[in-house]
């Protein structure tokens, strides 16, 4: 796709031509990327293009300088066997963000440790890899591992995903792992102990996936800001994922910062329907994840795009002016410092606009045509996201002098 709006004429290429001076001024940070166990290798190579969301050469093009890479890992049942699978598949993404950046594109890509570091890789040109872990799970009942994945990179953990787990309540149970709603009443009392931890090693608590009041617990809870990594907002999108109105006002007195999420099904109902009809057309043809309509075969493709078509005419997908229209209400609510950005690529998200990373310059324009200043632009692609980083990083020396 093309720039987003840009129907040509003097006042348009004014706007777009100011936006992408700016663009390429602003440190743009997305915190939220999600990769596959097999990312970094031949099957893999984020060093060319490929057919996930975001590679090196999309974040080139489309001027995204910096992401939080991911280390998900789904919620199992709570096993000792299958702690230990979630502890595995962590160390495997782990170790694929460190090749990816250490070994295989080095002169690249580098691997983000602190808010100092963000800056200094940016301006020596580089790209940015930062780390975030997504679930809790991946820690299991063992304290200890918090540290180690630090010491890897991670600088924010989500403290639970899909499904609770033993530090939180989720904001969307799952009845196969025999959920009950709720279990712990938000934040368990090893929740808690979790909490400390992360703001004694200054790691970014992340209160994106868990219930309403698992986020009012963890935010009474940190003596540090936290993150909402992924999330949109509920007065726009009655989705148990977003924020609602007074969660969004105790973040804003927590110091944190939300990160709208550009996924579809968490902005409009339409996009969430259609995304829901879409897995079910999917679903019908028996199609895996990544499976390509052409490998159906010449009559059940065309049978497939034609309900494709039709869901097409039917249910429209989000744009990146609904997502900046999440960003606004956030930042009229609570305020400009409390607001940033990411897109949650390879993990559902991605919109009409902002589809890869190629295209991030379209959300910079969309916000230039609102009206943002400089500075606010600055604040929303990174600079929030940075301070809140830098105030984790202040509580934890404080703790650890102490």
């Amino acid at each position: 796709m093309g720039l987003l709006g840009c129907a040509g004429g003097d006042p348009e290429d004014a706007l777009v031509g100011r936006a992408r001076s700016l663009h390429e001024r602003v440190l743009t940070l997305d915190t939220h990327i999600d990769i596959p166990l097999n990312y970094a290798t031949a099957a893999v190579d984020p060093g060319v293009l490929n057919d996930f969301q975001v590679d090196l050469m999309k974040m080139k093009a489309g001027g995204l300088d910096a992401g939080f890479f991911i280390v998900y890992v789904a919620q199992l049942e709570r096993t000792p066997e299958n702690e230990a699978i979630a502890e595995d598949q962590a160390r495997t993404k782990f170790n694929a963000i460190h090749r990816m950046a250490e070994e295989m594109y080095p002169e690249e890509i580098e691997i983000a440790y602190s808010a100092d570091d963000v800056e200094r890789i940016n301006a020596s040109g580089k790209l940015v890899a930062a780390i975030g872990i997504e679930n809790g799970f991946v820690i299991g009942r063992d304290l200890s591992l918090l540290e180690s994945y630090y010491d890897l990179g991670a600088r924010y953990m989500t403290l639970a995903h899909s499904g609770h787990n033993d530090i939180a309540d989720s904001a969307t149970p799952l009845d196969r792992v025999g959920d009950s709603e709720p279990e712990h009443g938000g934040v368990s009392s090893y929740g808690e102990e979790v909490i400390a931890e992360m703001n004694r090693l200054g790691m970014m608590v992340d209160v994106s996936h868990i219930s309403r009041q698992a986020m009012l617990d963890a935010v009474r809870l940190s003596q540090a800001p936290v993150i909402a990594s992924h999330s949109s907002v509920r007065a726009l999108r009655d989705h148990p994922r977003n924020i609602d109105d007074d969660q969004l006002r105790a973040l804003r007195e927590n110091r944190g910062v939300i990160q709208i999420v550009a996924l579809g099904a968490f902005l409009t109902e339409d996009a969430d329907r259609r995304q829901r009809e879409y897995r079910n057309i999917r679903n019908a043809f028996g199609m895996i994840p990544g499976q390509q309509p052409e490998e159906l075969g010449a009559e059940p493709y065309e049978d497939y795009m034609g309900r494709i078509e039709a869901l097409d005419a039917r249910w429209q997908d989000a744009t990146v002016t609904d997502f900046v229209d999440h960003i606004d209400y956030a930042v009229e609510l609570i305020g400009i410092d409390y607001v940033g950005i990411s897109s949650d690529f390879d993990g559902g998200g991605g919109v009409v606009g902002w589809y890869d990373a190629s295209e991030t310059l379209n959300v910079t324009i969309e916000l230039v045509r609102r009206g943002y200043s400089d500075e606010d632009v600055a604040k929303l692609w990174g600079g929030n996201l940075l301070r809140v980083l830098r105030d984790v990083e202040s509580v934890a020396a404080e703790i650890q002098g102490s």
